[in-house]
């Protein structure tokens, strides 16, 4: 089942200029979609209206087989939640549990059931030891797995994250990013990643870059990252240790793209102990 489908999709905000424009585009459910593209170039617009907060000027949208306007917005938002950039702007309780258990309460689930959902979305991000801690003294990166969590509660089959490691520290940045893998891994969970972050697009199983409102290069960050004159066009840099593989094969050692470090050097060590022919 596909978890989203935009079918000749254009939405503007008004200014005379799409800024997205006869968009067709689908993630299946279980993927792991990145999202990436410069300032402007509708990838912020396309997540908004995966569940609702934006409505198209044109075209269609369904998740997961529901078509999304003013009738079904409950169920497409149960079924998608969205984390944002700031985690200051989400938080809605002073108390960590309590924060997360608002989006439950607010659907009508019971006492029994909100409390499950809290221990399930506390665990699967990490925040079990945080559940009675004061969310105004807990780190960017800390408070961003709240929000997450707060989404979780839902009991959501999508999560987009639209920027939602823009205002973190690389630390912060890495753990987030090793949450959501997890949920999309072990939970199923489909993930729309929309990010300027090149080097987390290596951890989706595909990815778009956007300009202008319309997709411009599709496939997996492998392939999107082997094709570096079409990124600069496109105002986009490989991430740095992307493009230490690049050159690194680009000299004939044939080592996979990785973000870890550790393992581009057991790639290189590999390489490097081969017997030559």
């Amino acid at each position: 089942m596909k978890a989203v489908e935009f079918r000749d999709v254009s939405f503007s905000y008004g200014e005379g200029t799409f800024a997205i424009k006869n968009l067709n585009f689908s993630v299946e459910e279980g993927e792991f979609v990145a999202v990436l593209g410069h300032n402007g170039s509708g990838k912020s617009t396309l997540a908004r209206l995966c569940n609702g907060l934006l409505v198209p000027d044109a075209g269609s949208i369904r998740v997961f087989d529901l078509p999304v306007g003013d009738k079904t917005l409950y169920d497409v938002r149960k079924r998608v939640g969205i984390v944002f950039q700031n985690p200051d702007n989400q938080t809605v309780a002073s108390i960590v549990e309590d924060d997360v258990a608002f989006g439950a309460e607010n659907i009508g689930l019971t006492r029994e059931e909100i409390g499950r959902r809290i221990d399930f979305a506390l665990h699967a991000v990490g925040m079990e030891e945080y559940r009675n801690a004061t969310v105004a003294r807990l780190s960017g990166g800390q408070k961003q797995r709240v929000a997450i969590a707060g989404v979780l509660a839902l009991g959501p089959k999508m999560m987009i994250l639209d920027e939602s490691t823009a205002m973190l520290d690389p630390r912060g940045r890495r753990e987030i990013m090793q949450v959501v893998k997890r949920l999309n891994e072990e939970e199923g969970i489909t993930v729309l990643l929309i990010t300027h972050f090149m080097e987390e697009a290596l951890l989706a199983s595909r990815a778009i870059v956007m300009n202008g409102g319309e997709i411009v290069m599709l496939g997996t960050p492998n392939e999107i990252f082997e094709k570096r004159e079409e990124l600069v066009k496109y105002r986009l840099a490989l991430p740095r240790i992307s493009r230490i593989c690049s050159r690194l094969r680009e000299g004939g050692m044939p080592v996979e793209y990785t973000l870890d470090y550790e393992i581009l050097a057991e790639e290189i060590a590999k390489c490097v102990s081969k017997p030559s022919i």
